[in-house]
Formats: C-alpha cells, structure tokens, sequence
C-alpha cells in the first residue's frame, strides 16, 4: 500500500455505535487523515451502530452468525464483503464476538480491538464492574492487536483513570468513554502512518 493511500479501515460492532461513529466523525472532519472507514459490519441487524453509520454515510453490512453453518463460513462471508471493499485493516468497536481463524488470518496484526480495562486485569464483559467490585484504584482503556485469545492480543496503548469512591459501573463507563474514543483514534492514526511494529507481546512506535 503507497504511504500516500488511506486506509481503507472497516468497523466491526454490535450495539450502539459510540466508538464506531466518534471513527467515523474523526475521518470526514480530518482528525484521521489517513484512514477512510469503508464499511460497517454489524452481527445485530437493527443495531443503533447500523442506522447511525449509515447516517454518517458509510456503508453497513448487517448479517447475522445464526444465519451460517459455523463460524467459519460466517466470517467467510463476511470476508468477501471486506475483500470487495479492498478493506487493509479492522477495528473492532464494541464488537461482542470472538474473532476467528478465518478474519485473523486474513488480516494478521490488522485487526485492533479496545477494551475499558487495563489488559490483562479484567477481560471479558463487565470490566468496569469487576474493577471496582475488585476495589482497584485506578483503572483505563486498553487498545490492543488481536489474536485467538480474548482480550490477549499486543497492546498498542493504555491510558489510565482513578476510579472515584462514588463510581459505579455506570459512571465509570461514562468517564471512561472520552478516553476510549482518544485512545482508539491515536492508534488507529498511527497504524495508517505505519508507526507500529510489533516484537514478540510488544508494541514498538516509531516517530512520524
């Protein structure tokens, strides 16, 4: 890919869309220069992410994994959709499945996901609940590569947050969504500036 393209970055999500439309926003205003969301992919047709993305003027893919044999074949097809978009790398954004062998081999170290934790303290769903149910006393995002592992993958980035006696799981996640939205755009900034190398679990940046 010429340094000069874009990258062509498709979005992965299931709900509401937060991460993908603050993508999205930071794309057209110029704020990611060099990256183009071409497409939304979205396993919960009806989804809020769906008509949201559409309204912003990116193309949605809606299918259903129930609609499939297998995994597989699942992301099989939704392969195809991101090949006809000639798509260079994914982001998922509250994408709540697995990523499987078919995606991740198609696409090795150009898939990122974010996660509202400091990997690898408190994966899966819930984070915000088990970090203050825990009583940690700081706590953040976590951008990171994706493997067959939830939630493992290289970190690309981590930006951190108290967690306030008061907080709920409801309050923290609001606090902790700005810094979700900041971290997820310098990352994907600078993987489609070619900053990022990854030796071994680390995550190596490079000076533009």
């Amino acid at each position: 890919m010429p340094a000069e393209s874009p990258l062509r970055l498709a979005i992965f999500a299931s709900g509401r869309g937060s991460n993908a439309l603050s993508i999205i926003r930071a794309a057209k205003e110029g704020r990611l220069s060099r990256v183009e969301p071409v497409l939304v992919v979205c396993d919960k047709p009806g989804a809020p992410v769906a008509t949201r993305s559409r309204e912003e003027g990116v193309p949605v893919l809606e299918i259903r994994p129930r609609d499939f044999d297998s995994k597989d074949a699942y992301e099989g097809a939704i392969l195809e959709h991101l090949r006809e978009k000639s798509v260079d790398a994914v982001a998922l954004a509250g994408y709540m499945r697995l990523v499987g062998p078919v995606l991740i081999g198609s696409f090795p170290d150009r898939i990122l996901n974010i996660h509202p934790s400091l990997l690898p303290s408190f994966p899966g769903l819930a984070a915000q609940k088990q970090a203050i149910d825990y009583g940690v006393k700081m706590t953040g995002v976590t951008v990171h590569f994706v493997d067959l592992l939830m939630d493992h993958g290289p970190v690309i980035m981590q930006k951190c947050l108290p967690i306030l006696p008061e907080d709920t799981e409801e309050s923290l996640s609001r606090r902790l969504l700005p810094i979700e939205h900041e971290a997820y755009l310098e990352s994907l900034d600078a993987l489609s500036r070619g900053r990022l190398r990854i030796e071994g679990r680390r995550v190596l940046w490079s000076a533009d």
